[in-house]
């Protein structure tokens, strides 16, 4: 069959925070390799259903889909009410986007991709399945996608800190070691009151300096 037909409640679901978020991820259960593309939910009025961000670190151009109920986005300061079936188009990665819920259940669709380029699916979709699994089974399946992007720093920093949580001491230095020998201001800066590296805050103080 050259198609794939599922619904929204179907796919498995995710909390995000503690606000009522919940993630859907649309791409890796149909296993789509062209863009990105996810949904959430937000529980609560007022909560986040799209963290602040920009997309300039991997130069995503996005599209956001309201398709249930109401949100509120800010771009770049700017406030814009967006009800259920509003399409709001983000071409440059620089502009600072967040949107918080109106209405409970509100839910959106987010779709991006960089422009010109073959698509590769963004390390922090692996990070939030691994945190919802067992210890080691998170570990694995950070460390395999690691495997395959060997020099992405934020997929070796978090590997580090998932190695560091089930007491891997000599394994998470030589990850942390490595992401600092690829992004050390990046790697530095994460690493500052990350509660997960408390294991090995000792030697990440002697490596970052």
């Amino acid at each position: 069959m050259s198609w794939n037909v599922t619904h929204l409640s179907e796919l498995e679901t995710f909390p995000v925070g503690e606000t009522g978020l919940e993630w859907h991820p649309i791409r890796s259960a149909l296993g789509i390799e062209a863009f990105g593309i996810n949904a959430y939910t937000s529980a609560e009025v007022g909560g986040e259903i799209v963290e602040e961000h920009t997309e300039e670190s991997l130069g995503h151009e996005e599209v956001y889909v309201v398709i249930a109920g109401r949100a509120t986005f800010t771009l770049d300061g700017e406030t814009l009410d967006a009800p259920t079936g509003t399409i709001v188009h983000l071409p440059e990665p620089k502009t600072k986007r967040s949107a918080v819920a109106v209405e409970p259940g509100t839910t959106v669709l987010a779709i991006g991709a960089r422009r010109g380029e073959a698509f590769t699916p963004s390390a922090w979709e692996v990070f939030f399945r691994a945190e919802h699994l067992p210890p080691d089974a998170g570990v694995a399946l950070v460390a395999d996608y690691v495997e395959q992007h060997p020099d992405q720093p934020a997929a070796l920093y978090n590997l580090a800190c998932f190695r560091a949580r089930v007491d891997d001491r000599e394994g998470a230095l030589a990850d942390f070691r490595r992401a600092f020998e690829v992004d050390p201001e990046r790697v530095r800066a994460w690493s500052q009151g990350d509660k997960d590296l408390d294991p090995i805050r000792d030697d990440v103080s002697a490596i970052t300096g």
